[in-house]
């Protein structure tokens, strides 16, 4: 376990670097930051001397290894908008798109499991053949076009739910949280099903197709001449082999909900950080852009290495430290 860890901090490093480097390589190609700072009002002669003091005009290699030694030590610049480091600015909004993705992913998780288990035992029913229908369906259709549809549903005909916003929240720890609060939650449950629509027809597939293929393999074949009852070989046998591909595929899929809030968050005007990228990007806010970008591959980073973790867990014969299974 401890040389797997040594082994995936390495990596990790590898990968952020190169992330670091492809994120403030594309910085130049957002546009002029200054023209957001101080419009076009401002003589060319203090728009370059604005420029040298902020180093713009500096060789690329030159800027990368200024950034590069101020981002080791946790500094990934200043926010041109907020006037306040950038790394601060996004950990404030944070806790609301990992607010987000835990509803989504609770809503995953208690829907496809049963749902893909079903479809599974029951493969020529009328009711899986349904489910297997509509997540095609679900596959299709586009985040945001189910966000509006919900909108106008619960919030504009049926007045049940909020349709924008993130509520009532209260102060833990230093950060603000809806999930303590009656309107916070109310909030959260649209853009909770929104996020969750593009995922959850993925896993029920998946967990139907590896769950069938399971079911086909010798062992639970031995299990049945044994006579061991029909809820024991599926949710004892059968589901905890079926979870282990889940579990790979989830991970990753956590990791890119994260960059999927964006239009979630947009959507419902959620505070978040999907939300605060696209101010960036049309304020050409680099900094904060190149901060979000890093945070997010992080986040990746993290996630991969926490599911490799549960995978060697629930599966001990996977030898993580020599990296095979």
């Amino acid at each position: 376990m401890i040389a797997f860890l040594i082994r995936r901090s390495g990596q990790a490093l590898v990968v952020m670097f190169i992330i670091s480097l492809l994120s403030f390589s594309i910085q130049d190609s957002l546009g002029d930051p200054l023209r957001e700072l101080v419009g076009q009002s401002v003589a060319e002669a203090e728009r370059q001397a604005l420029r040298n003091e902020m180093g713009l005009n500096d060789a690329f290699v030159v800027q990368y290894w200024r950034f590069l030694k101020k981002a080791v030590q946790g500094d990934l610049g200043n926010s041109y908008f907020f006037k306040r480091p950038a790394l601060e600015v996004i950990l404030e909004k944070l806790p609301a798109t990992l607010e987000l993705v835990f509803g989504a992913t609770l809503i995953i998780l208690f829907l496809s499991l049963p749902i893909g288990v079903y479809c599974a035992i029951n493969p020529r029913g009328w009711l899986a053949k349904a489910m297997m229908g509509l997540s095609i369906v679900g596959i299709s259709i586009p985040v945001f076009l189910t966000a509006i549809a919900l909108i106008y549903l619960f919030s504009i005909y049926l007045g049940w739910l909020p349709s924008f916003g993130r509520g009532e929240t209260t102060l833990i720890w230093g950060y603000e949280t809806g999930l303590l609060t009656l309107d916070g939650l109310r909030h959260l449950i649209l853009p909770s099903v929104a996020l969750s629509s593009i995922m959850l027809p993925l896993f029920i597939r998946l967990i139907r197709s590896e769950m069938m293929e399971v079911l086909e393999q010798e062992y639970i074949r031995f299990a049945w001449a044994k006579g061991l009852k029909p809820q024991r070989i599926w949710f004892l046998h059968a589901l905890k082999n079926t979870l282990l591909p889940v579990i790979t595929v989830g991970g990753v899929q956590i990791g890119t909900m994260i960059a999927y809030t964006i239009l979630t968050e947009t959507v419902f005007q959620w505070p978040g950080m999907g939300f605060l990228f696209l101010e960036a990007v049309n304020r050409v806010d680099t900094p904060l852009i190149v901060a979000y970008l890093i945070v997010v591959g992080l986040i990746f980073v993290l996630t991969n290495t926490l599911v490799d973790l549960i995978y060697g867990l629930v599966n001990p014969s996977v030898q993580l430290a020599r990296g095979r299974a």
